[in-house]
């Protein structure tokens, strides 16, 4: 698949489902709830390495308890294979380090 095709909403379904993100607009969006803040940067710093071997790059907020990711391919000006490809690391290393999806 081309890296630098933008993927519609109905393209993104299967690979979103079951994990903590939603296509919306040009983006990938999802939240995390963590037993604590600390838990939180945790689950930031696995992230933080899986993306920077991807080479692609989350937006990220992070708060007590909480932790929420967005995800763009802003070089193609949408939500690409890439994206896709960060989201299932993202839910992975939540999984395993035992943060729930919010909302």
């Amino acid at each position: 698949m081309d890296p630098q095709r933008i993927l519609t909403p109905a393209e993104t379904a299967d690979a979103l489902g079951g994990t903590a993100f939603a296509h919306v607009g040009e983006r990938l969006e999802g939240a995390y709830v963590t037993a604590d803040f600390a838990s939180a940067v945790r689950l930031l710093d696995a992230v933080a390495v899986a993306a920077d071997e991807l080479d692609h790059h989350p937006d990220v907020t992070v708060g007590w308890g909480a932790i929420a990711f967005d995800l763009s391919s802003h070089d193609a000006g949408g939500v690409t294979s890439r994206d896709l490809a960060l989201v299932g690391l993202i839910q992975a290393i939540a999984d395993a380090q035992g943060a729930r999806p919010r909302g």
